[in-house]
């Protein structure tokens, strides 16, 4: 399979996850910025090998031919975004906001990803507690799915 194609598979897999999709709405970044990030920090993953800026534009889903210039224009932006949003947890964090339980809904959340990752990495072999095992996940992730939509709604008595 050409690199290109199998690009595509795990682009648009990761991007129309449900849980991704609730997480990205609510993140500093569009979703071209977040498909350029995750292009340039995993495409060499899937490729096996070092991949040009240009050979990395030419990944991404849109039917439009986009150059390397722009293709790093949008790539600088999402990374200023990840660095603000990272900037924004420590001050918040150093102003105490952590420790007020204003911020244990979302703790919540953060610890059921975790765990619903966990499960992911820890599939079984047998096909019973497969079955078991793919329940639970389900069951993860529409609890994931509840809060997150509960938390960014606008009516959130949160923060």
């Amino acid at each position: 399979m050409k690199l290109k194609d199998s690009t595509t598979i795990w682009l648009k897999g990761a991007l129309n996850d449900p849980i991704v999709q609730i997480l990205a709405k609510n993140c500093q970044l569009t979703k071209t910025q977040l498909e350029t990030l995750l292009i340039d920090i995993l495409a060499e993953n899937i490729a096996g090998k070092q991949l040009k800026y240009d050979e990395k534009a030419q990944l991404r889903i849109t039917k439009t031919k986009i150059s390397r210039g722009s293709f790093n224009r949008t790539l600088a932006q999402s990374k200023e975004n990840v660095i603000k949003s990272i900037y924004t947890v420590l001050l918040l964090g150093y102003l105490g906001v952590f420790e007020s339980s204003t911020l244990d809904p979302y703790l919540e959340v953060a610890n059921k990803l975790r765990d619903y990752v966990e499960a992911h990495k820890d599939i079984p072999v047998k096909q019973e507690e497969s079955e078991n095992h793919v329940k639970m996940i389900e069951i993860i992730k529409e609890e994931i799915e509840t809060s997150l939509k509960k938390l960014s709604s606008p009516s959130n008595q949160y923060m």
